[in-house]
């Protein structure tokens, strides 16, 4: 009998259909430890649930401390007794079982719902809707299925409590968008035959190198069988949609190398699906300087940086878990000489809003005080975090003043502005991490991530440890430096 689909089946399928393969027919003795800030995510999801249950002002039905078969006679003893609210049920029909951390009745049958300890959808501010996470929706899908099976469905209208209070609703029969006429509840259905195909074995499944990959438990086996592979999604930025439609024309980074590009051009287009000539050009330059030894990253175009005596190098730490900016970070440089590198640091000591507002008042003060001045960011989320807590705490600065000190004719963010316009590197992607290594640059931490600072700064707020509060500002400078060794390096390319 095939193993049923449950909804962690789907939420890791739309993630990277291989993590489902793996999980069902790897090795076991292949996967990695547990990373520990994916276990940290675990204990804090487990905890908000508990916050929020033990905050209801309702009367429910708790089913937590059951299991299984057992789990499930009392869900469905409950939804026939009409019970308002049930947490923790389970419910099953055909091959698909669930387990919605909340089942509430309306007029017509049950909704289901979870609670999520991160935001309810992805993509939003205060000024923009957000989108449905697709991953959080083929959960939510797969239990609105097995309740309609059960004729026990109050709807195609799910929800998500989420980590700010709000209750989310998706409405799975909508189309996505005015472009993309798909409704959620299709996609669920495509995932759920998908998900059949791997359970039965019917499917094969490729690795494909992605940002998520480093928190896997399979990412040294996956990594291995890339590089054996040779596999495509080793170029940057090609990624699993890309190399599947390539396979059938070029199946490995050598082969791209060495391919004649003229048999698969025409005109601006190419005879692979969704990608155009110059797309493929550029990746086949990517594949090249992987290929050659000793290759160099250089200039496409070129880069002239905001002339000005003053450098900031500034890097923002949060934990979207508690939904705070616990720290601004700063190296500033004279002259562009390194002699006169200056780490400053402001930070939240505890994660409340009234230190999340000190540490970003005193940030802005430091700001306004060294302009005029260049400022050097790697990618938009500086930029994105600084927006978000002028609204959060508007009386700090005005929303121009934000925007002025981002203004790119003197706020450069490295990624988005120059790295990805105007340079090429023989890397498998453009990572800050991977860049200022490429140029020799080293972190101090042996382990040194953004997923790893929020986990170290989770186990400073539990213990006050003064060693680990180091070890996050030591991270930190690290990455600031790491931005002027960038720039440095990328000021020193050649131009071709």
């Amino acid at each position: 009998m095939s193993k049923p689909i449950s909804a962690a089946i789907l939420y890791n399928l739309v993630q990277c259909p291989h993590r489902v393969t793996m999980d069902l027919f790897g090795e076991p003795a292949l996967r990695d430890p547990v990373n520990q800030f994916v276990q940290l995510l675990w204990e804090r999801g487990n905890a908000f649930e508990q916050e929020v249950i033990e905050g209801l002002n309702l009367p429910f039905t708790n089913l937590h401390t059951y299991y299984g078969d057992e789990k499930e006679r009392f869900t469905l003893e409950a939804m026939e007794r009409g019970d308002n609210l049930i947490y923790s049920g389970r419910i099953s029909a055909d091959d698909l079982v669930g387990e919605p951390d909340i089942l509430r009745r309306c007029d017509d049958g049950y909704i289901a719902g979870d609670i999520k300890s991160g935001a309810g959808e992805e993509g939003g501010s205060e000024d923009i809707d957000g989108k449905p996470k697709k991953h959080y929706a083929v959960q939510l899908a797969l239990y609105t299925d097995i309740l309609e099976r059960l004729r026990l469905s109050g709807g195609r209208s799910p929800f998500v409590w989420d980590v700010h209070g709000e209750e989310v609703e998706y409405i799975l029969d909508a189309p996505q968008g005015s472009r993309n006429p798909a409704s959620l509840w299709d996609v669920y259905q495509s995932a759920l035959e998908t998900a059949r195909q791997l359970v039965a074995h019917a499917k094969d499944t490729l690795p494909a190198l992605g940002s998520t990959c480093k928190l896997c438990h399979w990412y040294t086996a996956c990594t291995k069988r890339l590089e054996k592979l040779d596999d495509l999604t080793l170029i940057p930025e090609l990624g699993r949609v890309r190399r599947d439609n390539m396979l059938m024309h070029v199946d490995s980074v050598r082969d791209l190398a060495q391919a004649n590009l003229e048999t698969l051009i025409n005109g601006k287009k190419t005879i692979i699906p969704r990608i155009g000539a110059d797309m493929l050009i550029k990746f086949q330059e990517r594949a090249s300087l992987q290929k050659q030894p000793g290759a160099r990253p250089y200039l496409k175009e070129a880069f002239n940086p905001p002339d000005s005596d003053f450098e900031l190098f500034f890097d923002v730490e949060t934990d979207p878990m508690r939904d705070i900016c616990y720290l601004h970070g700063f190296v500033e440089r004279h002259g562009g000489d390194n002699g006169t590198e200056r780490y400053i640091a402001f930070l939240a000591e505890e994660p409340t809003s009234e230190e999340e507002e000190s540490a970003f008042d005193k940030a802005w003060a430091y700001v306004k005080n060294c302009r005029p001045c260049a400022v050097y960011y790697y990618a938009a989320y500086e930029r994105t975090i600084w927006r978000k807590l002028q609204k959060r705490y508007p009386h700090v600065a005005r929303e121009d003043e934000i925007e002025e000190m981002f203004e790119p004719a003197t706020a450069v963010d490295l990624y988005h502005h120059v790295v990805r316009p105007k340079t090429e590197w023989p890397t498998r992607d453009y990572s800050l991490k991977t860049l200022a290594s490429c140029l020799g640059f080293k972190w101090r931490d042996s382990n040194p991530s953004g997923a790893a600072s929020i986990e170290w700064y989770h186990r400073w707020v539990e213990s006050g440890d003064t060693e680990i509060r180091q070890r996050i500002l030591d991270y930190n400078e690290d990455d600031c430096v790491a931005m002027r060794v960038l720039l440095d390096g990328i000021k020193e390319l050649s131009l071709r």
